[in-house]
């Protein structure tokens, strides 16, 4: 069964996700999953101190890729509808 939220493609199982960083700037893009089914897995399993976004959009920009380290992270919402 599939989650909400998430697809598979070609890269992996990615998900939708929103970020909002403590210097207040909110992200939305995608996260591939790799081996974890959640979201919150890539948070609270993950050793790596850093997640990687891609078809990143900002308040002020449009990015390919962004290296973000989990501490300047105040939370993070996966999009019900990645699928679009």
């Amino acid at each position: 069964m599939k989650k909400a939220g998430s697809k598979k493609s070609a890269k992996g199982t990615e998900s939708l996700v929103s970020i909002k960083t403590v210097d207040g700037s909110l992200l939305r893009g995608k996260i591939n999953l790799g081996d974890e089914k959640r979201v919150s897995d890539i948070f609270a399993k993950s050793k790596n101190p850093f997640i990687v976004l891609y078809d990143v959009t900002t308040q002020s920009a449009e990015s390919k890729v962004m290296i973000i380290n989990k501490e300047h992270i105040v939370w993070a919402e996966p999009e019900e509808d990645a699928a679009g």
